[in-house]
């Protein structure tokens, strides 16, 4: 099988480099790449390097991921979140090829407090969350055969991430005050690729699983949550911190304005993925306990 991989630089796609392997050959390509065309601001010229590649599967982990940044560049976020992807949907259509793409929690309004379904309403808030939205439309109505994850709170050991921020500060700080009322499951880019490298190998060998999964850790927790999971771990290894115990404090969102609004339900039923695919998604604590074992010092 021949693989062709938007993004490869990114943390989901560094990783998805190393998940996909076992299944063929994989061209990992980013924006920088100079043999084939991979802007994502360029959608149109993405077209030609399908056709030259001609994969059997295509999987797209390449996104405008600056929430905030996007409610000043819609343009760019249309052209990278929902054009791109919609060429390659079509691409894929036209040459048979199966389509991976990643989406996120942010089509949703976060309101309420349960679980949503892949097939609950959705109502995006920002750019971002519209331009992936649309995204997810444009892939649906090409006609592909193509999963579409959405996924939440996505974190690696490489690159910048919630938990080196939140050590730093703690490193810095006599008192730390983190959102308390956004609630979601911090999910690994690891995961998500060894996912990706299940559903794509089950899919190709039975078609009907095509569709949209919710692909997220078990479990939840908030911001505030998730920063004293980190800091008392790193506390328990005897990094040096500044931060006195007490001093991690609650504060909601309104407390913290930001250009683009966050959902402050950002929960995800992955009941859909873990029937049809038969798989076990570890909960959130153990993904990131895992992340801080590779990044706190030994």
């Amino acid at each position: 099988m021949k693989i062709l991989l938007f993004g490869g630089d990114g943390q989901v796609g560094w990783e998805l480099q190393r998940s996909l392997q076992p299944l063929g050959e994989v061209l990992a390509l980013d924006s920088q790449s100079r043999d084939y065309a991979a802007d994502f601001s360029r959608p149109d010229a993405l077209a030609a390097t399908v056709a030259a590649v001609r994969p059997d599967l295509i999987v797209n982990a390449a996104a405008h991921t600056a929430v905030d940044k996007a409610e000043s560049e819609p343009a760019l976020a249309q052209a990278i979140n929902a054009d791109a992807p919609g060429v390659l949907a079509r691409s894929a259509a036209a040459s048979g090829a199966w389509l991976v793409h990643y989406s996120t929690d942010y089509v949703f309004d976060g309101s309420g407090d349960q679980p949503r379904g892949e097939a609950a309403p959705t109502g995006p808030l920002s750019v971002y969350g519209r331009t992936k939205l649309d995204g997810e439309n444009q892939i649906r109505a090409s006609g592909c055969q193509h999963l579409i994850l959405r996924t939440s709170w996505v974190y690696a050991a490489r690159g910048g991430n919630f938990a080196r921020t939140m050590l730093k500060l703690a490193a810095a700080r006599t008192e730390l005050n983190v959102i308390d009322d956004q609630i979601g499951a911090p999910t690994g880019a690891d995961l998500l690729a060894d996912l990706t490298a299940l559903m794509a190998r089950a899919a190709r060998a039975q078609p009907d699983l095509a569709g949209t999964y919710h692909a997220v850790a078990a479990g939840a927790t908030s911001w505030h949550g998730y920063a004293r999971l980190v800091i008392e771990t790193a506390r328990a290894r005897g990094v040096p911190l500044t931060l006195p115990a007490d001093a991690l404090r609650p504060i909601p969102t309104s407390a913290y304005p930001t250009p683009a609004p966050r959902p402050l339900n950002s929960r995800l039923d992955t009941r859909k993925l873990r029937e049809r695919f038969g798989v076990h998604l570890p909960d959130w604590e153990s993904g990131v306990r895992r992340l801080l074992a590779e990044i706190l010092p030994a």
